[in-house]
Order: structure tokens, then sequence, then C-alpha cells
């Protein structure tokens, strides 16, 4: 039962993560709170704009390594799952 639990839980983290993966990869404008822009580059508008497309990358990998350790995790627990119904 747990590892039922374990396998939809992965999924649906999965699912999001690479949605969230996908709309930081298109910069999308509804995530401009969540990046990490440093201070001194509010000053000049090119500076601005790399650093905005820096942190936009940044944590669109990070959501996408994110979403492929759910998606293990979900391969292991679907395994797991299934040799528990064997036995």
């Amino acid at each position: 039962m747990l590892g039922l639990l374990v396998h939809q839980c992965g999924l649906i983290l999965g699912v999001l993560q690479g949605i969230m993966a996908v709309l930081f990869w298109v910069k999308s404008p509804a995530f401009i709170e969540d990046l990490s822009i440093p201070e001194e580059a509010h000053h000049d508008a090119g500076h601005f704009i790399d650093a905005l497309d820096k942190s936009y990358k940044t944590i669109a990998q990070n959501c996408g390594i994110a979403a492929g350790m759910y998606v293990i995790t979900l391969i292991i627990s679907g395994w797991q799952v299934m040799v528990n119904k064997r036995s």
C-alpha cells in the first residue's frame, strides 16, 4: 500500500516539476518573483536582462533535474509495487 502511495506522489511531483521546468524555460512572467537577480543588475538594462535570462535558465535546469529524480523514484516505486503484487 505504501509503495502505491509513493508511486502516486512521485508521479504528481514529477509532472508538476516538469511543467515548472517548461514554464521557466519559456520565461513565463508568472515566475518573475522567484528569480534571483543581483541588486547591482537593477541599474543597467542590459545587465538586468542578462541576469534575468541566466536566472530563468538556472531554475529551469534545476526543475528539470528534480523532475528527472522524481521519474527515477516513480520507476523504482512502480517496480516495487509489481514485485510486491507477485508475492
